[in-house]
């Protein structure tokens, strides 16, 4: 358990039952936000191709409707519009 809380500060470093918790505490939270950040993310690749989609006048859902109707598989970590 020590070694899961090496570096933090004060009793949450050496104390077992703080520590304990604090750690349990902190794997809660890396467990929650390993999935958070994938929506996060998901959600900024879909700001970046519905910006560059209403530069030729369409919106997000449209290109979408229009990508799957013909059957295009996307990646839209892939599909981001670079400047």
């Amino acid at each position: 358990m020590f070694k899961l809380a090496k570096g933090y500060w004060g009793a949450r470093g050496n104390v077992l039952t703080v520590a304990k918790n604090t750690v349990e505490k902190g794997l809660g939270y890396a467990y929650r936000d390993r999935k958070t950040k994938k929506r996060h993310f998901r959600s900024l690749w879909i700001m970046r191709i519905n910006a560059g989609a209403r530069e030729y006048g369409m919106s997000y859902s449209e290109m979408m409707g229009k990508i799957h109707a013909k059957n295009l598989g996307i990646n839209r970590k892939c599909l981001l519009i670079l400047p």
